[in-house]
């Protein structure tokens, strides 16, 4: 099994260009199958860059840009070079399926080689790298850059292991990792500056569902840009970590995120729980606590609809009246405005 095609697709970006601060992330994804269908190719390869796909090959034989700053900074030769690399990339994912399923003493059936590696610029100015492959979904090698060893889950990877670390692999995936990655990384974010480094407040609302005294409190974070958050439970001002249950952060159709957690308290000490929230795009972390719809609410219901039936009521009876004037003087509604064909009855919100 080779370490060529995590390595191939680098996207190398030669020369200067402003610094971007962090946090930043390049991550990619390679995902080779034995038994492709319509909706899984034999070999997907996706970039991104803080969660924003830039890149993406596929079905479609080619790479292809998926961001419009990728595009518009990188020219078609650029990528037709990549698609170049990413076939062989395909290729010798096909040559690794085959040598693992031997490994392992498996005669056909569906399985998976896995990829993923990439770096992070950090908001100190720190830098941080990784790359590992799984196969069947399960962990099969881990590189620890700052040891320049692999990691492997059992005997079969042992056998890569081995093979890497005596091809000098480590020290040629350590330089990968602190610069070439963390290079491209820079020049993306100066690319998509206007879209990555944007901010965009989160939307929080906190409720609650009480049953048999038990109460379960929910924090929903919506809308906001970049991905990275914090949502946490308070008690008394003190972390509840473990008691913390969280969603995973996920994309809104216009680009944004949402993400929620929850905890179960009593509901005697509703009081003692806030849900902070910490984000890039607020100045200070917020603290928000569950507000009970107060009691009086029903009762403001009822009577804002019991007013709103007597003044139909009065209304209805002086339409009828005034119909029947008009039927004692002897006037005739004219065509398209009587009750039953009134275009004042046929829109989508009922009349009151």
């Amino acid at each position: 099994m080779g370490p060529g095609p995590l390595l191939a697709l680098v996207l190398v970006l030669g020369g200067g260009g402003a610094a971007a601060s962090g946090p930043h992330s390049l991550r990619y994804f390679h995902i080779g199958v034995t038994e492709p269908s319509p909706g899984m190719p034999a070999f997907v390869i996706v970039g991104y860059v803080d969660g924003e796909t830039i890149m993406r090959y596929g079905n479609e034989q080619r790479v292809e840009p998926r961001a419009a700053w990728m595009k518009a900074n990188l020219d078609q030769q650029y990528w037709d070079g990549q698609t170049q690399i990413a076939q062989g990339d395909q290729q010798t994912f096909r040559v690794d399926l085959d040598t693992l399923q031997k490994r392992y003493n498996q005669s056909g059936g569906y399985h998976t080689v896995q990829g993923m590696y990439g770096c992070d610029l950090l908001e100190d100015g720190g830098i941080r790298g990784f790359y590992q492959h799984a196969y069947d979904g399960r962990d099969f090698l881990a590189f620890d850059k700052d040891t320049l060893t692999f990691t492997a889950a059992d005997a079969a990877a042992e056998i890569t292991k081995r093979k890497w670390e005596a091809a000098a692999e480590p020290e040629r995936l350590k330089h990968y990792l602190e610069n070439t990655c963390i290079e491209g990384l820079r020049k993306y974010v100066v690319y998509g500056k206007a879209t990555l480094e944007r901010r965009e407040r989160p939307a929080v609302r906190v409720s609650g569902k009480e049953s048999h005294g038990l109460l379960t409190l929910s924090c929903r974070a919506h809308g906001f840009y970049p991905r990275s958050i914090a949502i946490d439970w308070l008690r008394k001002g003190h972390v509840q970590a473990q008691e913390t249950k969280r969603g995973s952060t996920v994309p809104n159709s216009d680009g944004t995120y949402h993400a929620w957690a929850s905890i179960e308290a009593l509901a005697a000490e509703k009081d003692e729980y806030q849900c902070r929230v910490e984000h890039a795009s607020l100045p200070e972390p917020g603290l928000y606590s569950w507000e009970p719809e107060s009691n009086l609410l029903p009762i403001i219901i009822g009577v804002v609809v019991a007013a709103l039936v007597i003044i139909a009521a009065i209304a209805g009876f002086v339409f009828w009246k005034s119909r029947s004037g008009m039927r004692e003087k002897g006037y005739k509604p004219t065509a398209g405005h009587d009750g039953g064909s009134s275009s004042s009855g046929t829109g989508s919100n009922p009349t009151i």
